[in-house]
């Protein structure tokens, strides 16, 4: 079913009230959950929300925190999250990256404590649009063996990377694991297996299954080995940055919060357009390897997502939107 992006984030809204969250916060975070839904990444929108829900209402996110600069070195700012927000948190981080940048040519801060930033992208796009580039990361739980184990020992640590560009913003999003958990969930929810293989079933095989990557915890990483050892250095740098918690650290909780994360801004102003629009059109210039099938830049797909979904409506799983507008 689809339905119109203003009744998502009508709905989000109302739940947040409801559950403790100032005005101006509920406004932002529903925002942002439905812009995510609106883009395509329905894995951190619309199907992400009872989760997210339901760590406010256990203790894990507190919707009334505020998150506070501790300390300056010279354009880095460290900040302590206090568990507030997420998507609240990493606005206002990226928020004051983009100011830094704006006065200093580059700008920084990184945030201990913080939570569950939903989808990274948001804070690149918000990067772009204010004319920077932005580089931001973040460690999660421990959900990804390291290459040669069995055990999840590493986060799926995401990164994103960010350039503004007149003709589209190039916006990278990238988890560790060839496929996020949240987009092994949506090809759950549409009983649909995986194109290509995502990871290891219980007997160790490689699988295209998404319900037995997602019993086992073993997902692939990418680039194999690269994928497990850009994973582990993300770790120690949003940590090592901002004075937080590690993957192992977070893990004991066995709930992904209290999160390590990093915003960095670069002013793009002075930045030659041409050069982006030419890398752009030598990629594209590439022979289709199946009919049928195009060559998109990152962010590309976003935008055509978007312009879809606000015409014909967001779709969203049902039995997700039942429970959102019942029982929440």
């Amino acid at each position: 079913m689809r339905v119109a992006y203003q009744e998502l984030e009508k709905q989000f809204r109302r739940v947040l009230l409801k559950n403790g969250f100032p005005a101006e916060k509920a406004e932002l975070c529903a925002r942002i959950f439905a812009e995510n839904s609106r883009d395509g990444v329905y894995s951190h929108g619309v199907n992400r929300f009872p989760v997210f829900v339901q760590m406010v209402q256990e203790g894990w996110v507190l919707p009334s925190a505020e998150p506070e600069k501790v300390s300056a070195m010279g354009v880095l700012e460290q900040w302590d999250g206090h568990l507030a927000p997420g998507m609240y948190t990493a606005t206002l981080a990226m928020q004051r990256a983009i100011d830094l940048a704006k006065a200093n040519g580059i700008g920084a801060v990184a945030v201990k404590h913080s939570n569950h930033w939903m989808r990274g992208g948001t804070y690149g796009w918000q990067a772009a649009e204010a004319g920077c580039i932005g580089i931001c990361m973040t460690n999660t739980i421990a959900n990804m063996p390291p290459w040669g184990g069995t055990e999840p020992t590493l986060g799926n640590n995401p990164v994103v990377i960010a350039v503004p560009r007149a003709g589209g913003h190039v916006v990278l999003d990238m988890a560790m694991t060839q496929y996020s958990f949240g987009k092994l969930q949506e090809y759950s929810l549409q009983e649909e297996q995986l194109p290509y293989s995502g990871g290891f079933n219980n007997s160790g095989e490689l699988s295209q299954d998404p319900d037995e990557i997602r019993a086992s915890g073993r997902a692939l990483p990418i680039g194999l080995w690269k994928g497990a050892g850009l994973s582990l250095v993300i770790d120690l740098l949003v940590a090592s940055l901002s004075g937080g918690r590690t993957v192992a650290q977070i893990s004991e909780a066995a709930q992904e919060a209290g999160v390590s994360q990093f915003f960095l801004c670069i002013k793009a102003d002075q930045m030659d357009p041409e050069i982006s629009n030419r890398v752009i059109a030598f990629a594209k210039s590439s022979a289709l390897a199946e009919e049928g099938k195009d060559i998109r830049y990152p962010g590309e797909r976003t935008l055509a997502t978007r312009h879809r979904n606000e015409q014909e409506g967001v779709p969203v799983n049902e039995e997700i939107w039942q429970q959102l507008t019942k029982n929440m």
